[in-house]
């Protein structure tokens, strides 16, 4: 992994020089040196962006190249969901469609299908699927009475929501954007303003991915105001709001504004104490599992890992987490787990995760990266052989 950022570094860097380079980013020399040697042990969240706002580039670009999906199916894959993203509708006057029009019952289907395989973290499979899905919707949409128009408006703007979600975990941050703000304006030709409301936080999540930690807090807190509840809110409204502040705060953790990113934890917490479960509203999983999750991801992004340990104490036994989350949960103890020198708990965390999520583990920087530190450490045959599992350079 320290090498693949260190490749990336040099070539995105260009004619620029190291010192250059730093005074972009508001490093010092030495640390851009260490970096481009593959020897500086885990940059954070906070370095990551700082060289990728110098160096122009999303911070998925500096950990890896965005992941191609070959299938032998041209009408499958991230080349097809582009297609599918970009329709000439406008251009040729009329529509173009390549799938057949569902029933509303087989949209729904369709949809459901998809987003059970995005929280199972088959994102394999869904670069197949999604592109006829997206397809099949549209022709939907343009088929079906005007009384059935705003469901089917809000079925695919769901369809385009997880296909942007699952192109963020292949690396496909701009195609994933696109489809975004395409969900956006499908869901306003619909009814529901809390689903509205949920997207403005996907694409406060997508700018998070992409280390526009600032962008991402305001959206996600000014959508979060929109739907503040009042009086007496049913669970999904509570679950909605509950989502977009927990999305702020760890935005703000990531932008190390630790007192705000505490505080709306603490928001947060009050509002999945006040539902008193964990729920699934939206496809957005919200309630105390959540936050505890989302608190230890701000103790992580700010380097306090004794927190983020003991934050992690509190997760319920059984939990309402989805694979993807506890998965992503166990990655975040085992990088706090590295960093307080407890390198067999760290892995057996990681190895955890794996045999949770093995499609999805392959995709994720964050496992790689910690594994890499623990090769580091220690560079014997187990962790070798895990590392060759995940394409670890060893």
């Amino acid at each position: 992994m320290h090498d693949e950022l260190a490749v990336n570094v040099r070539r995105f860097r260009g004619s620029m020089t190291q010192t250059d380079l730093a005074a972009a980013a508001g490093l010092s020399v030495d640390v851009v040196r260490q970096i481009e040697q593959g020897r500086y042990n885990n940059p954070t969240l906070n370095t990551l962006s700082k060289l990728a706002g110098a160096l122009d580039v999303a911070v998925p670009q500096l950990l890896k190249e965005p992941a191609a999906v070959p299938t032998g199916n041209p009408h499958e894959g991230v080349v097809a969901i582009r297609r599918a993203l970009t329709p000439v509708d406008d251009l040729v006057g009329e529509p173009v469609f390549e799938e057949d029009a569902l029933t509303v019952r087989g949209a729904e289907q369709a949809v459901t299908y998809a987003w059970g395989a995005y929280w199972g973290g088959r994102y394999d499979h869904l670069s197949a699927v999604l592109p006829t899905t997206i397809s099949q919707l549209r022709a939907t949409l343009h088929a079906v009475p005007a009384d059935d128009h705003a469901p089917v408006a809000e079925l695919l703007a769901r369809a385009y929501w997880v296909t942007g979600c699952t192109l963020v975990h292949l690396g496909q941050t701009d195609p994933a954007w696109e489809a975004s703000r395409q969900a956006l304006t499908a869901a306003q030709q619909g009814n529901d303003p809390l689903l509205e409301a949920t997207l403005r936080g996907n694409a406060a999540w997508q700018l998070l991915v992409q280390g526009r930690y600032d962008e991402s807090r305001r959206v996600s807190v000014r959508a979060a105001d929109g739907i503040e509840p009042q009086g007496t809110p049913s669970l999904p409204h509570l679950s909605a709001y509950g989502s977009l502040v927990i999305t702020a705060a760890t935005a703000a953790g990531r932008d190390q504004r630790v007192l705000e990113a505490n505080h709306l934890v603490d928001t947060a917490r009050e509002v999945a104490d006040r539902m008193g479960q964990d729920r699934h509203d939206y496809e957005t999983y919200f309630g105390p599992s959540q936050v505890v999750m989302q608190s230890v991801d701000v103790a992580v992004v700010t380097e306090d890992y004794g927190q983020a340990l003991s934050r992690a104490k509190a997760m319920p036994r059984e939990n309402g987490l989805p694979l993807a989350s506890r998965c992503r949960h166990l990655a975040d103890k085992a990088l706090a787990l590295t960093n307080e020198g407890r390198n067999q708990e760290a892995l057996d965390s990681l190895l955890t995760a794996e045999a949770m999520g093995r499609d999805w583990i392959k995709h994720q920087t964050l496992p790689k990266r910690t594994l890499a530190e623990l090769l580091e450490r220690d560079n014997s045959s187990p962790l070798r052989e895990f590392a060759g599992r995940l394409g670890v350079r060893v």
